[in-house]
């Protein structure tokens, strides 16, 4: 039973906090605004939640309301929250279509190349909208997405890669909007049918398989070539680039690889972000370096820069059927099916020269902020550190 009483509450006007019992409580503030207050503890926690002005909520309905929060709240259910929730609800939820023109105009401004903001809508509403454009955007889900990229999948196997990064990027957008819970499409490649490499790309390892190859690599007896195939698959590097590279190059503090002009293949200087598997090897090797700059920092005989053909034998030894350039296109695939980076990201990673002239000419960006994020996530993808 309560300690106030209905005539006694109309009667409390002094400035204060006066309690009814079990957390409830009427407060009133210098301005003569009076108001119920319910203050709960469970599970080590305290909530106060408001119950409306005492001028329109009687103490009856004040203790009947506190009554239904307690039970409520101890058992797990946060009231605020769940009212909050019902809100959203109420929200009118766009369909797919309607969300992906709406990302696409408060997007568009920030993507430079011209033909992927002409061609990022127009590839949703060819092979998109006609499965799901009309449905709502919080009710999409991993298998719709799976069925229309089904008949583009071994047709069209570039297109199909794109459309399912925008459809996840049209997602994405819906999930910071606060339209539905995010979605992930990871693994959406294991229930479609395996895309085949081209001839001409060099032999690549399923990114998929990436964890598992790391995990086998490190569990080895470690050696200088096998911390060096993991340096170059981290960092998606060149192997060239990786056997080449001196400790002039690095910057532990930066966490950066700054690969020289003369060693590219494009001839013009890379900056690689070093996510912390590949600063965990670095300082690895740092234990036995002489301290001079100009050393390499995975060396081979003689403290010479190590044979282009060390790290071939490892995967050769192993029985792989598959290239040190090819984890460079396991990484690309990955970026693409995995992730929602924009493909310009992912390119610049790998040092890749834009053939668009007119294009290249314009941009001023190497992207460097996203890379370190992209390489971080890549890395997290491969496995941890030695």
């Amino acid at each position: 039973m309560g300690k106030m009483t209905a005539l006694g509450v109309k009667a409390l006007t002094q400035p204060g906090r006066y309690q009814d019992g079990r957390g409830l409580m009427l407060l009133v503030k210098p301005s003569g605004s009076r108001s119920w207050q319910l203050r709960v503890q469970a599970d080590g926690k305290r909530r106060d939640f408001g119950l409306g002005s005492a001028n329109s909520v009687g103490l009856s309905e004040a203790r009947t309301k506190a009554d239904e929060i307690r039970k409520l709240y101890k058992s797990g259910v946060d009231p605020v929250a769940q009212r909050q929730a019902e809100k959203r609800a109420q929200i009118l939820i766009p369909t797919f279509r309607v969300a992906a023109e709406t990302a696409h105009a408060e997007l568009v401004s920030g993507w430079r190349n011209v033909k992927h903001r002409a061609d990022w809508l127009s590839s949703l509403e060819r092979y998109a909208f006609g499965a799901i454009g009309d449905l709502r955007i919080d009710l999409i889900d991993g298998p719709m997405v799976r069925e229309l990229l089904l008949p583009i999948w071994l047709e069209k196997p570039e297109t199909a890669r794109r459309v399912r990064q925008r459809v996840k990027g049209v997602l994405d957008w819906a999930t910071t909007k606060g339209l539905r819970t995010s979605l992930d499409l990871s693994g959406l490649s294991k229930g479609l049918p395996r895309q085949p490499k081209s001839d001409n790309h060099f032999a690549a390892m399923d990114y998929e398989n990436i964890p598992d190859f790391c995990a086998t690599l490190k569990a080895a007896p470690e050696t200088i070539g096998r911390l060096a195939l993991l340096f170059t698959i981290y960092t998606a590097a060149r192997s060239g680039e990786t056997r080449g590279a001196t400790w002039e190059e690095i910057n532990l503090e930066a966490k950066q690889w700054t690969i020289p002009a003369e060693r590219m293949k494009a001839g013009k200087e890379h900056i690689v972000p070093l996510s912390e598997p590949a600063l965990a090897i670095l300082k690895r090797m740092h234990e036995a370096r002489t301290g001079i700059k100009s050393d390499p920092l995975f060396p081979g005989n003689l403290g010479k820069p190590l044979s282009d053909m060390t790290l071939s034998k490892i995967l050769r030894d192993m029985e792989l059927k598959v290239t040190v350039h090819g984890f460079r296109s396991s990484f690309k695939d990955w970026a693409v099916e995995s992730t929602s980076f924009p493909d310009a990201v992912s390119e610049a990673a790998l040092a890749h020269m834009d053939t668009n002239r007119v294009r290249a000419a314009y941009r001023r960006t190497d992207f460097l902020k996203m890379r370190v994020d992209l390489m971080a996530a890549w890395a997290t993808h491969c496995g941890s550190a030695i």
